[in-house]
């Protein structure tokens, strides 16, 4: 059985982020694209168009000096625009290690992410390990 379109669209956006292929990411959103970070530490809050989204993803990187790896579990969906993505999330920062289950709310219009909600296992280990 095929997997469903938008599946596979959030599939390529997890592998494009891996590879730090930002132009990849960047072809996958719509060019009003938003991006919902969680919490209270520097880099939570909402970033809206491709630009800002790409600038908040490699803002991750450069923080967590490149180590940050987000490995996929699930992908869900629901055939009417929407898919949820669930992954366990590695990262390490001054010297502080960070590992998460958590997920993204994708919101998906034709063939382009519009809008994506992110959600973490413990919000307040996150803005300890992010601030």
């Amino acid at each position: 059985m095929a997997e469903h379109p938008h599946a596979m669209l959030v599939r390529k956006s997890y592998e494009a982020f891996s590879r730090g292929d930002m132009d990849a990411l960047r072809g996958l959103m719509s060019a009003d694209a938003t991006y919902h970070a969680p919490g209270s530490h520097p880099l939570a809050g909402d970033y809206k168009g491709q630009d800002a989204v790409i600038g908040f993803h490699e803002q991750l990187a450069q923080e967590s000096g490149g180590t940050m790896d987000i490995e996929l579990r699930h992908v869900l969906v629901d055939g009417r625009g929407h898919a949820v993505a669930v992954h366990r999330v590695r990262a390490e920062r001054q010297g502080e290690s960070f590992e998460q289950m958590a997920c993204y709310v994708f919101r998906i219009v034709g063939d382009r992410i519009t809008d994506v909600d992110e959600c973490i296992e413990d919000l307040e280990a996150a803005d300890d390990f992010w601030a």
